[in-house]
């Protein structure tokens, strides 16, 4: 059979729980993009599985885009040279160097 076998949609299922979504607050409307009234408040909404269940209640797009995609914390970079200079020289990565022709 070209069935999946459970385990595998068990996995994949459960990989979708605790996904967010943000959803503009629209009164007697369907829900439209998100990039059409950016100053609307959002509800920030986690999928349980099952259901999407409210989680936050946000005054904006780019607040709502905050709490979706948070910026990761990356260390500062090391100070220090960044890398030696460069060396006088054709080097492999350079055009060859042709001698002038004699006329």
């Amino acid at each position: 059979m070209d069935e999946e076998p459970l385990a595998d949609f068990a996995e994949r299922h459960d990989a979708r729980i605790g996904r967010l979504r943000a959803v503009p607050v629209v009164a007697g409307r369907a829900p439209r993009a998100a990039h059409v009234s950016p100053a609307e408040p959002r509800v920030v909404e986690r999928w349980n599985g099952h259901v999407w269940e409210m989680h936050a209640v946000v005054p904006d797009l780019a607040a709502a885009k905050a709490l979706l995609y948070p910026v990761p914390c990356t260390p500062p970079p090391a100070e220090g040279p960044a890398s030696p200079p460069l060396a006088k020289g054709p080097g492999r990565h350079r055009e060859p160097r042709v001698p002038p022709t004699a006329t």
